[in-house]
This record gives C-alpha cells, sequence and structure tokens, in this order.
C-alpha cells in the first residue's frame, strides 16, 4: 500500500492482509494525516533505501504498529520523488526507482546451501578474507584432522574470529628490526606498564574493558525492574571503566553508519565489561585529509593554501568535507538517541608530500571512546558451566557487516565495492537502549543472573558466542536465531555484524525472571543454545545440518605467529621558516586549522547533558564556545565523586620522530586531563600514578587501553616506526608511573586507488586518559576571570627547548619539520603533573589551559574567547630563548594558570619547594579586548575578538553543510552577542534546606509521583532523582506496565513523560508513544482517568512535552492545535542557554516569575508552531533571545514551555531536571558556585508542595 504525505513523499507499507478500514485510518494518521492511494503502481523517479536493506526507520515503524495493535504489517519505508534518474543521492544507503509497484520490497533471492569448498585459496580471494598463507595452511591441516573439507562458514567465520582486526596479530608477533628479534612484544611492552605500577587495576588486557578500583557511591534505581516499582537509594563499591575503539574502515566507507555503529560498538563494550557494567559518556576523534572548503560562493579560500600541498584525488567512496559532516553527524545521532553524551573530542586533517611520499588521512580515523562504571561485584567473568543458556539481546540478523573483521585488516580499496560495502554495518541506537535497559536492570539488581556477557561486533553471532561459552564449548540453534532477511545463508546468519546486539550466559533458573525484564523493557530475547562441557562448538539448522562444527582450539589456538621483518629508515622533514613580522598572519592561518579552529560544528549537535551526570563537557564561559579539553561526569547524583578523560595526539610530530609522537601525545592527554583533580588515597599518594591511559594507533589489541593506527606493511621503516613508538610509549609510562590497561589497533591505515597509488596514513597513537575524580566541583576552567588582581604563570613540563616540529604553525605554513619537542625528564614531568593538582586541591588556580596545538598564543586567545569583555598583558620576558614566534608557536607541554595575587608567594614558595620551574607572564585587563604581548623591545596587540571569528569562520564553513535555512550563518553573526545571562530569585539561598528537603534521605514520603517511559526514552534517571530529591517517591512506569495494566496511575498525584527518542522519533517525534497511549485501551483508560481526576499534575520535558502536546492534553479548548516541528536548523541543537521565566500562574514556575535561568536544550523537534495569538496560551518559558542560536529552534513567540489554563499540567522543550545542582551547569556566576542547588529544584518542591496541601 503507498500512502502520501503531507510533504509529497510516498510511504511503502507492506501488509499480510487486506486492511479493514480501520486499519487504513489508523495508518493514515500514523503518517502524519496521509493520504492512502488507491494506485497499486506510481509513476516518476523515486529515491529510496535499498530492496534489499531493511532500514532501521522501518524496524521502528513497524514496531510502532505492533504496538498500537496493528497486525501484520512487516516493512515500511518512505520514498522522495525527485525530478530526473540523475538526482542526487546517496548510493551507498539509496538507490534510484524508476516508479514504485508492488515489487519494491521484493528481492529476487533466494538463501545459499552449505558449501564444502574445496578450494580454499580461491575462494580466500574471493570473499576477500584476507587470509595469509600461513592461515591457509593451517586450514588445510585442520581439514585433514576432521576427515572432510571445511565449509564456508567454518572458513568465513575462521577469516573473521582470526583477522587482525580481532586478534591482533601484530601486536603479539615478533618484531625483527635491522636485522634484531626484539625482546618484547608490542603486548609485552605495554602489559609492561601495569606490571609496574598497577595502581587500582582490578581487570586489564582479559576483557573488552579494563576495570578500575572506584569509590563507594549511591545507587538510585527501581527495587523490582520486572514491574512497575519505586526507585530507591543502596550504596555500592564500585569500579570505573575506560575505552577507546577505532572505526576507521567502515567510517571511510560509509561515514554516518560507520561513525555510529563505531560509538554503538563502544558502548557496547562497556556494557559487557565484566558480568555487565554501565556507560556513562563518550568521547569522539576524527581524522581525515585536508575538506577543502569552500567560500559562500562556492570559491577555493586563497586564505587556506595549505590544502593544496597534494592534489585532489578521486575519492573512493567520500571526500574528506564529506566523511566530517556525515561521520560526526553517525556518533552524534548514535549518542543522542541511546542516551550517552559526548563529553570530550578532538579533530585533525592533515596533508603531507616530502620525500616522494604523501602522507593523507585518506584512510580516515574515527575514534569512539568514553568511561563508564559497574560494582566490584560484577567486574569479572564467571565460569561457563555446563547447561547455561546462551541468550541473544537485541535486533534482528541482515545481510550487513558481512566480512568487516577481515576487510578492515587490509588497505580499503583492495577489494571490489561489493564486498567493501557489505562490510559496512546499520545502526539502531534505539534497540540498543532497549538492550542496555535490561542489562542495566540486571546488574542493578541484588543478585546479578549473568554468568558472562559479550558484545556482538566483528565476525557477529560467531566471535561473540564462542567466546561467551569458552572452552566450555556450546551448541547454537539456529532457528531460534532472529532473521530479519529471510534471504541469508547459514554463513550469513552465523558470520554477519547486524548490530545492537548482546550475548548472555544466564544459569537456566533465572531464565523466566530476566525475560520478564526483557519484556517490559521491549528487548528483543531469544535463547538459542547451552553450553556443552566439550569444548566442541556448533551451529545447528532445523534440519540438524551443521554449518559450523569446529573443536573450540581449532578455531582460536596455534594459528601461526606472525612476524614483522623491517628496517630503520630515517625521514628528514624540512623546517618551517619565518618572520616575525607576519605574526598576524599566522595566527589567522593556525587559528583556521580544524584541529586548532572552533569546534562549535561538532558540539552543537550532539548531546552533551544526558543522563544529568556531566560535570564538565567542552563548552566554557558565558559564551559557551568550546574550550576544554577535559571531560567530568559524576558517578552519582550527589555530585562529588567523578570520573574524568581526556585525549591526546601528535601525529606531525611522529612522522619526525616516532618516539616523540608517542611521548607527546601521552603529554597531551595529561596535561589536559590535570585539570580535574584525580582521587588519591595511602596505597597510591601520587595523582598521576591513579590515571590510566588508553592508546589507540592504527589497530592496537582490543584489551589495551590504547588506540594505535598505522600503515603496516606500506612501505620500508613503517613497522620498525611502530615497535620504537611503542616501546617509546611504555617506557614513558613507566618512568612516569602511568598503566595502559587496554586499547585497539587498526594497523592497515593506507588507502589504495584504482590507478594503483596509495596514500599512507600518518602513523598515529590516540591516548586516552582517565581515572576517578576526588570532587567533581573543583575541577578547573580554561576560562580566565577578569580579576586585575590575579597573574598567569606558564609552567613548562617538557624540560625541553622550544621546537616547532610537528606543530600546528608548521602545518599551516606545509611544513612538518625534524625539529621536534618532547619530554625531556619525565619525572619532571610526572612532577609537574602532581604540583598542578595539589594547586587545584588547594583552590589556587582560578583559571587553567594546556599548551598544545597552536601553541602558547593559542592558549592565551582561547582563555579570554569565551568572555564578552577583558584582555590580558603578557610579557615573555621570563621564558627561555629570544625566539617570540617559538615562544607563542611552539607546542611543548606545559600549562598556563591563573592565580590570585593573594596566593603570589605561598604559590612560589610551593613551586620553589617542590623545584617547579614557572615564569609569571602577565595578567588580566577588564578593559578592551586586546592580547598584549611583549619580549623585550617587541611589543604586539592581537585584536582578540577579531581573532575570535578567524577562528570560529572554519566552523562555520563546516557548519553549512549540517545546519538549513541559512542557520550556521545566522548562528557565525550571533554566538558573540548572547551570552548566559542570570537573574536567580531574591529569595533564594542556594540551600537544601531552604526547602526542607535533603539529599540523604532513604525513606518514603508518601508523596507519590511516577515518570513514564517509553523504548528509546534516555532521559528517565535525571528526572526521577530530581523528583526524588524534591520530596516525592518516585515509580519507574514503563509503557509496557500501562498497557498489559500492571499500573493503573490510580495512587500517582505527578506523572512526568521523559525526554529521549521514543520509538526513534521515526514517523514524527512522539507519533509512535501517542500512538501507544490511544489504540492501546487499557493505557488510553489509565491516563484518561489520571487527568479527569483534580489532585494531579504533570510535566512533559523534551520528547514527554512533545508527547502532551500530541495528545493535545494542553490545551484542547482551541481550535487550531499547537504542534512541534523539526529545529528551523533541520538538526539536532545541543546548548546551554538562558531562559526567562515570565509573570505565570503555574503550579511549578509560578514561584519562578521574572527569573532568568540556564539550562539544556538537546532536542531535534523543539519548534513551536502556536497558530493562535500568543496570549492564548499560558507562556511559562521563553528563550532569552530571540534570534538563533539563543532561540535554537525557532519557536513562535520564543516559546519553551507552555501549560495549561489552570496551571496544572506543563509541557517544555529545554530540560529542568538536567541542571539541579551548580555542578551539572554549563555557565554559573562565581557567587552561586559553591550553593548545593539551584532554581530549579523549586519547580519540583511546589508540585510536591501543591499535592501535599491537597490530602
Amino acid at each position: 500500500m503507498f500512502f502520501k504525505t503531507s510533504q509529497e513523499n510516498v510511504i511503502a507499507a507492506e501488509i499480510n492482509h487486506q486492511p479493514s478500514q480501520d486499519e487504513v485510518n489508523e495508518l493514515c494518521w500514523l503518517f502524519g494525516d496521509a493520504e492512502c492511494l488507491d494506485s497499486d503502481t506510481l509513476g516518476g523517479y523515486f529515491v529510496g533505501p535499498r530492496r534489499e536493506m531493511i532500514t532501521p526507520w522501518s524496524t521502528n515503524a513497524v514496531e510502532i504498529t505492533q504496538n498500537m495493535g496493528l497486525a501484520g504489517v512487516t516493512r515500511i519505508e518512505e520514498y522522495f520523488p525527485v525530478g530526473s534518474k540523475d538526482a542526487d543521492h546517496d548510493p551507498m544507503l539509496q538507490r534510484m526507482y524508476d516508479g514504485l509497484d508492488q515489487t519494491v520490497f521484493t528481492v529476487s533471492h533466494t538463501p545459499e546451501p552449505i558449501k564444502f569448498v574445496d578450494n580454499l585459496e580461491k575462494f580466500n580471494e574471493e570473499e576477500g578474507l584476507a587470509l595469509s598463507p600461513e592461515e591457509i595452511e593451517y586450514l588445510h591441516n585442520m581439514e585433514k584432522q576432521n576427515g572432510r573439507p571445511l565449509t564456508d562458514s567454518e572458513i568465513f567465520g575462521f577469516a573473521q574470529i582470526n583477522s587482525e582486526h580481532c586478534r591482533h596479530k601484530i601486536f603479539g608477533g615478533t618484531f625483527i628490526i635491522d636485522g634484531q628479534e626484539k625482546e618484547s612484544s608490542l603486548f609485552a611492552l605495554i602489559k609492561k606498564t601495569t606490571q609496574q605500577h598497577p595502581g587500582k587495576i582490578l581487570s586489564a588486557y582479559k576483557d573488552n574493558v579494563a576495570f578500575a578500583q572506584g569509590p563507594v557511591i549511591e545507587q538510585f534505581a527501581p527495587a523490582d525492574q520486572s514491574t512497575a516499582d519505586w526507585f530507591k537509594v543502596k550504596d555500592i563499591e564500585s569500579v570505573i571503566s575506560l575505552k577507546a575503539e577505532t572505526h576507521n574502515f567502515p567510517t571511510t566507507v560509509e561515514p554516518f553508519n560507520g561513525a555510529a555503529t563505531g560509538t554503538g560498538g563502544e558502548i557496547r563494550d562497556r556494557m559487557g565489561g565484566g558480568v555487565g557494567s554501565w556507560p556513562i559518556a563518550g568521547t569522539a576523534v576524527y581524522m581525515t585529509a585536508y575538506p577543502r572548503l569552500t567560500d559562500d560562493n562556492g570559491h577555493a579560500d586563497s586564505s587556506r593554501d595549505w590544502e593544496d600541498i597534494l592534489p585532489v584525488r578521486k575519492w573512493l567512496y567520500q571526500s574528506p568535507e564529506q566523511i566530517l559532516i556525515k561521520a560526526s553527524n553517525g556518533a552524534s545521532d548514535f549518542g543522542n538517541k541511546f542516551g550517552q553524551p559526548l563529553i570530550t573530542g578532538s579533530l585533525l586533517t592533515f596533508e603531507h608530500q616530502e620525500n616522494n611520499e604523501k602522507y593523507a588521512y585518506d584512510k580516515v580515523i574515527m575514534l569512539a571512546g568514553g568511561v563508564g562504571y559497574g560494582t566490584k561485584r560484577d567486574c569479572l567473568k564467571k565460569e561457563p558451566q555446563k547447561g547455561n543458556k546462551v541468550v541473544v539481546v537485541g535486533g534482528d540478523n541482515y545481510r550487513i557487516g558481512l566480512g568487516g573483521g577481515s576487510v578492515s585488516s587490509v588497505d580499503t580499496g583492495r577489494y571490489s565495492n561489493g564486498i567493501e560495502l557489505n562490510a559496512v554495518q546499520r545502526a539502531n541506537p534505539e534497540m540498543q537502549k532497549r538492550a542496555y535497559n535490561l542489562v542495566r536492570a540486571l546488574v542493578e539488581e541484588d543478585n546479578n543472573p549473568v554468568v558472562s556477557i559479550h558484545d556482538h561486533g566483528s565476525a557477529g553471532h560467531l566471535n561473540c558466542l564462542s567466546e561467551l561459552v569458552e572452552e566450555c564449548g556450546g551448541s547454537i540453534d539456529m532457528s531460534k536465531l532472529p532473521i530479519g532477511d529471510k534471504t541469508l545463508s547459514a554463513k550469513e546468519i552465523i558470520a554477519n555484524e547486524s548490530q545492537e546486539r548482546m550475548g548472555l550466559l544466564i544459569d537456566e533458573k533465572h531464565l523466566e525472571h530476566v525475560q520478564k525484564i526483557a519484556e517490559r523493557e521491549r528487548a528483543p530475547m531469544y535463547v538459542v543454545g547451552e553450553t556443552t562441557g566439550d569444548a566442541h562448538f556448533s551451529f545447528v539448522q532445523s534440519d540438524g545440518k551443521k554449518p559450523f562444527d569446529l573443536d573450540v582450539a581449532q578455531m582460536f589456538g596455534h594459528s601461526p605467529k606472525t612476524v614483522m621483518v623491517d628496517e630503520t629508515v630515517e625521514r628528514k622533514y624540512e623546517d618551517v621558516t619565518y618572520s616575525l613580522d607576519e605574526i598576524d598572519a599566522y595566527a589567522e592561518r593556525m587559528l583556521q586549522l580544524e584541529a586548532v579552529a572552533c569546534k562549535d560544528w561538532l558540539t552543537n549537535k550532539v548531546d552533551r547533558s544526558v543522563t544529568g551526570k556531566v560535570a564538565r563537557q567542552q563548552c566554557q564561559g558565558q559564551l559557551q564556545l568550546p574550550l576544554s579539553d577535559c571531560g567530568v561526569v559524576a558517578l552519582d547524583y550527589r555530585g562529588r565523586k567523578g570520573i574524568a578523560t581526556a585525549l591526546g595526539h601528535a601525529p606531525q610530530a611522529g612522522l619526525a620522530s616516532p618516539e616523540a609522537g608517542s611521548v607527546l601525545s601521552v603529554a597531551e592527554s595529561l596535561t589536559n586531563i590535570v585539570w580535574a583533580p584525580m582521587a588519591t588515597d595511602a596505597n597510591n599518594p601520587s595523582p598521576i600514578e591513579n590515571i590510566s591511559l588508553s592508546e589507540t594507533d592504527a589497530k592496537i589489541a582490543q584489551r589495551l587501553l590504547a588506540n594505535w593506527m598505522w600503515p603496516c606493511r606500506s612501505q620500508k621503516g613503517e613497522d620498525a616506526r611502530l615497535y620504537a613508538a611503542v616501546e617509546a610509549l611504555s617506557d614513558f609510562c613507566c618512568a612516569i608511573g602511568v598503566n595502559v590497561p587496554t586499547g585497539k589497533d587498526s594497523l592497515s591505515l593506507s588507502q589504495q586507488y584504482p590507478d594503483g597509488e596509495k596514500i599512507v596514513s600518518p602513523g598515529t597513537v590516540i591516548v586516552s586518559s582517565g581515572g576517578e575524580v576526588e570532587d567533581i566541583r573543583k575541577v578547573v576552567s580554561p576560562v580566565i576571570v577578569n580579576d586585575k588582581n590575579s597573574s598567569l604563570y606558564h609552567i613548562d613540563f617538557s624540560f625541553d627547548e622550544q621546537r616547532l616540529g610537528g606543530s600546528a604553525f608548521a602545518q599551516s605554513l606545509g611544513k612538518v619539520g625534524s625539529d621536534v619537542p618532547t619530554v625531556k625528564n619525565p619525572e619532571y614531568f610526572a612532577d609537574c603533573f602532581n604540583a598542578i593538582q595539589e594547586l587545584i586541591r588547594r583552590g589556587w588556580i582560578m583559571a587553567g589551559h594546556d599548551i598544545s596545538a597552536g601553541g602558547l598564543l593559542t592558549t592565551l586567545l582561547e582563555m579570554t574567547f569565551a568572555n564578552t569583555k577583558g584582555g590580558l598583558n603578557i610579557n615573555l620576558h621570563d621564558l627561555a630563548g629570544d625566539d617570540v614566534v617559538k615562544n607563542l608557536m611552539a607546542e611543548n607541554p606545559g600549562v598556563v594558570i591563573q592565580v590570585s595575587d593573594e596566593h603570589k608567594n605561598d604559590l612560589r614558595e610551593y613551586l620553589e619547594d617542590n623545584g617547579i620551574g614557572y615564569a609569571k607572564i602577565g595578567y588580566p585587563v577588564t578593559d578592551g579586548r586586546t592580547l598584549k604581548v611583549v619580549k623585550g623591545e617587541w611589543s604586539h596587540s592581537f585584536d582578540i575578538d577579531a581573532l575570535r571569528d578567524k577562528w570560529y569562520k572554519t566552523s562555520y564553513l563546516l557548519d553549512r553543510k549540517q545546519s538549513m535555512n541559512g542557520m550556521a550563518k545566522q548562528r557565525a553573526e550571533n554566538y558573540k552577542h548572547q551570552p548566559v545571562e542570570l537573574s536567580y530569585p531574591a529569595a533564594f539561598t542556594g540551600k537544601l534546606s531552604q526547602y526542607g528537603i535533603s539529599a540523604d534521605r532513604r525513606q518514603p514520603s508518601g508523596v507519590k509521583a511516577a515518570i513514564i517511559r517509553e523504548k528509546g526514552t534516555n532521559g528517565e534517571r535525571e528526572m526521577a532523582y530530581s523528583l526524588y530529591l524534591a520530596g516525592f517517591d518516585v515509580k519507574d512506569v514503563m509503557m509496557t506496565d500501562l498497557i498489559n495494566g500492571r499500573e493503573t496511575l490510580e495512587d500517582i498525584n505527578m506523572i512526568v513523560f521523559c525526554g529521549g527518542f521514543s520509538n526513534s522519533d521515526v514517523l514524527g517525534s512522539a507519533k509512535g508513544w501517542a500512538g501507544a497511549f490511544l489504540y492501546n485501551p487499557k493505557a488510553k483508560e489509565a491516563l484518561d482517568k489520571f487527568y479527569a481526576r483534580e489532585d494531579t499534575l504533570s510535566l512533559g520535558i523534551c520528547n514527554g512535552c512533545q508527547l502532551m502536546v500530541e495528545l493535545n492534553l494542553i490545551n484542547p479548548e482551541h481550535e487550531h492545535r499547537a504542534h512541534l516541528l523539526h529545529n528551523r536548523s533541520h538538526k539536532f541543537e545541543s546548548a546551554y542557554l538562558s531562559l526567562a521565566i515570565p509573570q505565570n500562574s503555574s503550579v511549578l514556575f509560578g514561584s519562578l516569575s521574572g527569573s532568568k535561568l540556564g539550562l539544556w536544550v538537546a532536542h531535534g523537534e523543539g519548534r513551536f508552531e502556536l497558530p493562535e495569538a500568543e496570549d492564548k496560551y499560558n507562556v511559562v518559558a521563553k528563550y532569552n533571545y530571540s534570534s538563533y542560536p539563543g532561540n535554537p529552534n525557532g519557536s513562535d513567540y520564543n516559546v519553551a514551555g507552555i501549560c495549561c489554563a489552570d496551571g496544572r499540567h506543563l509541557a517544555m522543550m529545554p530540560h529542568i531536571e538536567r541542571p539541579i545542582c551548580p555542578w551539572q551547569l554549563g555557565w554559573q556566576e562565581a557567587a552561586h558556585r559553591n550553593d548545593e542547588v539551584t532554581p530549579w529544584i523549586e519547580a519540583f518542591v511546589n508540585a510536591r508542595k501543591w499535592i501535599e496541601d491537597r490530602k
């Protein structure tokens, strides 16, 4: 059946029966009052999904119909009419249709039978398996042992689970450099760091994440998650995790889904740690070739001539600009919908040609990392026992992600487009959130029933389930596996990498309870097999045939050891030349490099507040500019203990010296994280020794906390450089007392073009650091405090001369340079780090910023950019050397701190007593916006605001490609004129006692509220805690509780519809959620009865606001209904901004009238369309500015929230539940930074008191 929407698009719905008129009417409503077309065929050209690929959009749309009680709908897809067959579309995901007919979903393909392969060599190349000659010989021996040819499933599966991508054979291999066999493998070098400095590590190298001892924290969760139940607080002993994963090949081929599934896979790694744990926040890194950005007229920008160093290639799949936009969109979209905030990241673009060699990130780097936590009870996996049940949770199997492990292990471009495209996954974050809700519930129980857990990644079911059962062995019943594509062969079922799936091992006696939770969370759960105890692993079809039937030892053991033979090649790079007279031009060029320039185009589309536990994210100051490189999250809502994470990399310097590149990568990560006070104890008194690192460089072992990306075997000397880089990192970490307990490697970082040209990506190590934070409220901001009675101090961590090799300054002039800095004295570096930590503990540091990309000049400028007034006077007299350009542009590791003059004598005494060198370099000035720099007779003034615009320009040029309707231009013009403005109620004290509440309460109050959520909701916990802190007893209610009649809301006085992406916003935000209420009798009855009572309150936030408007709960009396539409930018908007509370009589906000408060917005469809005059609405909240981005969505009358006529029911897009405490805010006035709560708690307290008054 075909339906035409109001936008003239066509929706095709496949249904297995002739629908009744009522069913047709329901579908028309669901599709936005669409018209059902009579014709079986439609003429014209349409762009739509590939017919063989059921999209995640379809999966969600079909589930919406099921939740509405519509049976028999099997697939729904949307098609867009275009003018010709040559219209633009994405061939990776879409195809052109010349007309639509009844075969639009028909795939003329039948499942292939099991094949016994008699020519391994031919099969290897045809399937793109990347098996080495030694591995093929190993398989021939297996054939002899088994007395039969191997099946296609066995060979394909072996290739995946033994690929370089999965098994990291190079890191475990033998290196022979310059004829000498190295004593240690790369793995051994990394493991040495933890052997020498175990710190608080509890689990390393043997799981998908590493765990370190954490503090005792509060767990806030429902008592029984198999039904609607009340939240309770209990203490748990925690562990913290740090993880980093690369998804380079998939992101190169199909950026959106490649980056999205990279993010999803990394989240699942943290979910699967031990017997289950909790992801809490993410990080991201993107590295590409130059994007070659044009001006607004489409012409090349002559000021960006560094991009001309290499000619434009005929890109294999996507251009660098497309990759940057689409990959960051994909990673952001997954995190936004799953509900994981992204709290820090990095970006680098690079190309270089010298010595007849070409370097560029044509094969891109996409790193997804993050931090998480769990219970110490659950941090280790249990031993599988015979008879344990094998459970799969999550989505169906599709013909996607096939062979990703193998194809990721070779040069991109080696195989045909078909093979490489088949290796790319599709992303369904809402499905993963459902699977996570099940895992979360099991981990939060008093007794976790999970024996073992593993995510589905490379090699799909085969890798996941075989690692789950381990040596115990197991048998998998293929008829129990969920199949979304009925044309899949056995090989494709076994090894496809369809995402959003977890494998669990459960003792049979707990299955029923686990199933109840899964059903409640709408998490598809399948019992697919059991452990056998015979060390054998098989997949068995319903007819008894076994497409896969091998001993566990044959699958994993004894394949040939990798031997890397190389020789050292010395490469020299021309040093940069310069003239001090050109300092302004140098500054303008350098500030526009993507690595240095403003990252607002990245941060404005990614949720940085969800969970309500974010204590430090990228954007800082009144202007909320992305300046912070240290991300911090709280471990519970008490706002004390937390986790910090940061990143570092230096591949430009690494070209000249791989050893220096590694050291600088570690140093940058640590000088970024130093601003969070790390926890110490009697056994670990040194702050730096309480930090763990995760490296990412090309590809390192999956269970290392390190990410190595390297073009191994691409040219002479690269393997030797890799060994030197790993050895240098190991030695440096051992010397400073830091461990590296986990990580990842990707060692095929080159791209091959059809003409035979190969572009090599620079060998790169990305270092992620993480550790427990002692007090999240003491994290230092990089934004200068405009206090003339304070001074700036430069502290150099490198103990080296200032050098320009590998700097952003050199890169902006087309150079690399061989004269690169390093850290000459590791012990001194550690002393400097620990000294800064002590100064933070003493409360002396007012602001602080590391020195890295862009050097000291960028550091000083960035410290001023987020302010609306004030400048700096700087004197470089005490910095070593007479070269001002080196003083300003060198990237030797170090920091700049601002300290009040009242502490200057104590500061000097402390630093000198501890042997820390420092230089007082200047002070803030409250008048003017200049950075005045003096060195001897030389003096120069930099225009801060003019340079800020140059710094912002690159962000604007990229933002144009993602923000529609001219919104990027408006943002670029308005960002500097829309500071956060705050005005608190006069009676506000900031104390909990003002409201008669306590964070220590653990007993019921008798005032009952409920949070209501649907699949895809992700803001429920912070909302529940806000209610709880205000004095409510809070019940967790899932839509299935209402639909099944388990919950009626009869004893509830306040309900809150929580934020998120119910049904992934498919068919319109909250449309499916509304359908679940309207077309399920028990749910509808519960809601109708609740709103018929006069003693009830309700609140809808974000997605919940959209639901209340869709259900017409606010102004049912209006002739013309309000609607919530896509933001004018047509993208997700994330911001911390000001909200004005007009005079109003609503229950929640009445007492806040006249205030201006800061809070978070995070939505894609938040534009209020209000067809009536403004005075017809009870407006309770307005955006402080009428223009974008201060009004982030273009809402009529700048409205952010509306209320019903009697003030009881309120719908609002921004998140009032996320800024309850000062540490959750993006910016706060100094006078209120030590407050216990913000005025937003008053809204919840008002609700509780209103209910109490009527009891």
